[in-house]
């Protein structure tokens, strides 16, 4: 059976669901026809002129990226306009693109998890949560029909907690309405007497952005034409997905060893950092890309070292104590850099999940961004 570009959203949505991605961002399919048929993919960072040639020359219907190529509103698809001209090529070409980023930042296993496995950190947990994103669900339904709407619920995605799934509690009651004429009343008839049937309350949990789904599940799972149900908000953490990373080293080590350990895991000769390099480093927290808004995250859990990108001069400030000695190591090896690892996990997943599609990783360092580094210069502990 033929594996299709929905399919393949499908397999994503299911691990960062779209509705998790940050307001401002824009993920999803941006290029090409879900219903059309892929047996290639490509897997990259970003798509770029070169990715699109390295896509055409081994036959890909799909490129999976992790930046979206279209932030913006692109006003027109022209050769003098880089963003456009480039979903022009794809169009042309029949090569569908398909966005998947700060939903896939704060999954389970997703881009700051592979920069914390990078690092060769243990016991790997969430920087910090969501926050308020989830709602309880409760709906009424005769004894009769419990299973089925919960089973339908559970498959929806409703009640999952932590590592388990088709969690929910039940309470008994009675339930009572008057059928009104042209109602189709599953018990008693249209325009009848009042009825009061024997119905359970069924609740469970539900992400925010899942909403809409679990809703049409339970509809079609009931038997009532209109089914009685109350949503309620919860101020308490959303589990399932978070931000950052945080674990810890196998062993305590000097910065200046972490350090060494980060440019060489990454690949980058150059790394920016805040901190003494005879401090111990063994509690680390890592957020891939541009993080340095969590910084109080990881001061907060006690962090020994924190490893993000796209920090400013002024941030790095941040970092120290009001004597002007550093209260945390703050290290910035670059974005490119700590989101790299995307590429493979990317690979990895939908190889498991689609083995019937081929699956390739870009050859191609689609970072615009190089370093220099001058053979004469040290990194030192200068004053």
């Amino acid at each position: 059976m033929a594996t299709s570009i929905q399919d393949v959203v499908t397999i994503l949505e299911k691990w960062a669901p779209t509705g998790s991605a940050e307001s401002w961002d824009n993920v999803g399919l941006h290029v090409g026809d879900p219903s059309r048929d892929v047996s290639k993919g490509l897997i990259a960072l970003d798509m770029t002129p070169q990715v699109l040639e390295e896509a055409k020359s081994i036959g890909v219907q799909l490129i999976v990226t992790h930046h979206p190529l279209f932030f913006k509103p692109v006003d027109r698809l022209t050769p003098d306009h880089p963003v456009g001209h480039l979903g022009l090529k794809l169009a042309e070409a029949g090569i569908a693109l398909y966005c998947i980023h700060t939903n896939l930042d704060v999954a389970k296993d997703g881009v700051s998890f592979a920069l914390a496995g990078q690092l060769g950190l243990k016991n790997i947990q969430f920087l910090g949560s969501l926050g308020e994103r989830l709602v309880k669900l409760a709906v009424f339904v005769p004894a009769s029909h419990a299973d089925a709407v919960k089973e339908s619920l559970a498959k929806a995605g409703a009640g999952r907690i932590g590592k388990y799934d088709s969690c929910s509690f039940t309470t008994s009651g009675t339930g009572s309405f008057r059928p009104l004429e042209g109602s189709s009343p599953h018990v008693g008839e249209a325009g009848g007497d009042l009825e009061r049937v024997e119905e359970l309350r069924i609740e469970v949990e539900v992400p925010r952005w899942n909403l809409p789904s679990v809703l049409q599940a339970m509809r079609e799972a009931h038997p009532y034409d209109e089914v009685a149900y109350d949503l309620f908000p919860l101020e308490q953490d959303y589990r399932s997905a978070g931000i950052g990373a945080i674990g810890e080293l196998a062993s305590s080590e000097p910065l200046s060893a972490f350090l060494a350990r980060v440019s060489t895991a990454l690949e980058n000769p150059a790394v920016r950092f805040v901190g003494d390099l005879d401090s111990v480093i063994q509690k680390v927290a890592v957020c891939g890309g541009a993080g340095s808004r969590f910084m109080h995250l990881a001061m907060k859990r006690g962090a020994d070292a924190y490893v993000t990108a796209d920090i400013t001069y002024h941030h790095f400030f941040e970092a120290l104590d009001s004597d002007g000695g550093p209260k945390m190591a703050l290290v910035d090896p670059g974005h490119y850099e700590t989101e790299r690892a995307t590429e493979t996990i990317l690979v990895e997943y939908l190889s498991t999940k689609l083995p019937r599609v081929d699956w390739n990783r870009t050859a191609t360092r689609t970072a615009p961004v190089k370093t220099f580094v001058h053979s004469s210069f040290q990194i030192s502990n200068m004053r």
